[in-house]
């Protein structure tokens, strides 16, 4: 990896080292997304991708592929994937495999994988192929997302996708649930407005909480049958659901669906707890705010934070930032610190990276906020930072085409 001093800005704290892991001057590289679980426990190794962007690869590019970046051999990035077609990579919770799938699908046909191999590039075994229509339905499977979330005992992972059902008019989006070792899978939750679920199951170790899914619900948004995504304006849009991966115990948390409040379709748990944080933008302020979840309610019909008894669980993190501007975050493992970018604004042009301690009482605002650095990029949405954290909270990482190329970097020192 490569020391970039340079980088430091104005308001960096003196002892903080920023490094570029990835350097290939022709190929755009970047971190896989913040909720991804790219990282082994022990926070020594991670997944990176190269010919990709911030939101992923081209399932048809194959110049695509992960790659493992060992933090302790001075960032040595090693292939772990060399088919055409890779997306949606999770590192199991014991660190020992990576699972991933390859998307060779087309809507109405094609195939999708499930993958795992040893993080030493040993083992590789296929765990399940779709390549019909799934059990006791007529989906179709395609346009795969390109995350996937497994789940903390390491025995299901999920991914969403399109679900071509025929010629059907309100076709759906779905989430499938993969059984690792019975190799099978299900479809817990689908509709036509479940468009990009961001699905992320619970981190806890309880065996109940394990198998709760936290999923975005898209209400603006639609498929017709070609595949093609098209979006509505106005209404109260997302909500964010929390749903038991049996499809049973549908729940929301206390956010957005209010013309105050939207959700802004960025959010996760809070390390291993049942909590967790939202991005949301606000009218008339135009301010990005971190509202903290402390619970999911039942869900009475998609009213958001006017549940009924919602709004006492919530809890705004960012009153600590003056007309904060948060965009995108993450937290480490143990819920006590989190990472987050502010969009550029005239008096911060390049936009800036923090970092802050959230107070575990549910009721107080992010503490200790430190600038770490401005991030200087171009902002498109193929370039966002998308900041992260490893699991132990001592280094964080982002996204940045300040060479003129998209790269992944680290910071550290804290």
């Amino acid at each position: 990896m490569l020391s970039r001093q340079d980088l430091m800005s104005g308001k960096s704290p003196e002892w903080m080292e920023i490094f570029q892991l990835t350097t290939e001057e022709d190929v755009p590289s970047s971190h896989v997304y913040m909720e991804a679980q790219i990282f082994t426990p022990d926070s020594k190794r991670l997944i990176v991708h190269r010919s990709a962007r911030a939101h992923g690869g081209d399932k048809d590019d194959p110049e695509h592929q992960y790659l493992i970046c060992d933090l302790e051999n001075d960032g040595e990035l090693s292939p772990i994937t060399f088919e055409i077609g890779v997306k949606g990579p999770a590192v199991s919770p014991d660190g020992e495999y990576l699972y991933y799938f390859v998307d060779r699908t087309e809507v109405g046909g094609g195939s999708l994988t499930l993958k795992r191999v040893s993080l030493d590039g040993t083992e590789r075994e296929t765990i399940h192929v779709i390549d019909s229509q799934l059990p006791g339905t007529n989906f179709r499977p395609s346009f795969v997302y390109p995350l996937s979330t497994i789940s903390s005992d390491g025995e299901r992972i999920a991914i969403s996708c399109f679900l071509r059902d025929g010629e059907r008019e309100d076709l759906p989006y779905g989430l499938l649930v993969f059984e690792i070792e019975e190799s099978s899978v299900r479809v817990p939750v689908y509709g036509n407005m479940w468009t990009n679920m961001h699905s992320q199951y619970c981190r806890s170790l309880d065996p109940e909480a394990s198998h709760d899914i936290m999923v975005q619900h898209n209400h603006s948004h639609f498929f017709d049958r070609a595949g093609n995504r098209h979006f509505s304006t106005g209404g109260l849009q997302n909500d964010i659901h929390v749903i038991h991966d049996d499809v049973t115990n549908l729940r929301v948390f206390p956010w957005g669906r209010d013309p105050t409040e939207r959700q802004a379709g960025h959010e996760c748990w809070i390390g291993r707890s049942t909590r967790a944080i939202t991005g949301t933008r606000h009218t008339p302020t135009g301010e990005g705010q971190l509202i903290e979840g402390r619970r999911a309610v039942q869900d009475l019909g998609h009213l958001g934070m006017n549940t009924p008894g919602a709004k006492r669980w919530r809890n705004n993190l960012s009153r600590s930032f003056v007309r904060p501007n948060l965009i995108h975050f993450g937290v480490d493992i143990e819920g006590k610190r989190l990472i987050v970018d502010e969009a550029p604004r005239p008096e911060k042009p390049t936009g800036y990276i923090y970092l802050a301690d959230i107070p575990d009482d549910g009721e107080s605002p992010l503490q200790n906020v430190t600038p770490l650095l401005g991030v200087q990029s171009s902002w498109q949405k193929i370039t966002h930072p998308h900041p992260f954290l490893s699991p132990d909270g001592t280094m964080g990482f982002f996204n940045s085409d300040e060479s003129g190329i998209l790269q992944a970097y680290m910071v550290r020192g804290w």
